[in-house]
């Protein structure tokens, strides 16, 4: 797995192995993924997402503790996957970097909790899925405009953005740090740090 840009995201780009049937890859490999990671990924849900061209997801993010870490990859068609370091006081904060996941190249994107997650899809019927730390709890989910200029995520400019009316409503940045919406990252190191000891015991 390749570490990227932000503390707590890497992407995994598998060997894939083709012949005339189709395809084959691992997608995850337990002590692979912890090794490189030094994440151990509790599974507590899985989902599955479809896609028109244009419908922009995000930016989602959960209240740390608990948080919910993501392992996302797309099976059909293509996205452009995004990650964004919300944690307030977090030497990276409000970057953001782009990974391409499509049912091709079978690459994925984890992300630790409290980093914010959106991604578009660029073909029809998209399908991404993805595996997460917790569970979904409405209470404890929150949302970032995705495009907010402040954050100004370079999204596809020939393809015009289809957002749910809860996405669209979204804070932007400042009003979501304003509010005390955001996840800090004191709190976020001492989850990761009291994660990792419990696991350890």
């Amino acid at each position: 797995m390749r570490p990227l840009g932000i503390e707590g995201a890497w992407a995994l780009e598998p060997e894939v192995f083709p012949d005339d049937r189709g395809s084959f890859h691992e997608w995850y490999r337990g002590t692979e993924f912890r090794e490189a990671t030094g994440y151990h990924l509790t599974l507590a849900q899985a989902n599955c997402s479809v896609s028109r061209s244009g419908v922009l997801r995000g930016v989602h993010f959960s209240d740390v503790p608990p948080g919910q870490a993501k392992y996302v990859t797309c099976v059909r068609g293509t996205v452009l996957d995004v990650v964004v370091d919300l944690r307030v006081g977090s030497p990276t904060f409000a970057r953001w970097e782009a990974v391409r996941l499509d049912d091709d190249s079978h690459h994925a994107v984890f992300l630790a909790e409290g980093l914010g997650h959106a991604f578009m899809a660029l073909t029809d019927d998209a399908t991404v899925i993805y595996l997460c730390s917790t569970g979904y709890a409405p209470e404890r989910e929150h949302g970032v405009d995705p495009l907010d200029p402040e954050l100004g995520i370079s999204w596809p400019g020939h393809i015009a953005p289809v957002l749910s009316p809860k996405d669209a409503r979204a804070p932007s940045l400042a009003e979501a740090r304003e509010t005390g919406l955001l996840p800090t990252y004191e709190a976020c190191s001492a989850h990761y740090e009291q994660r990792d000891n419990a696991r350890l015991q």
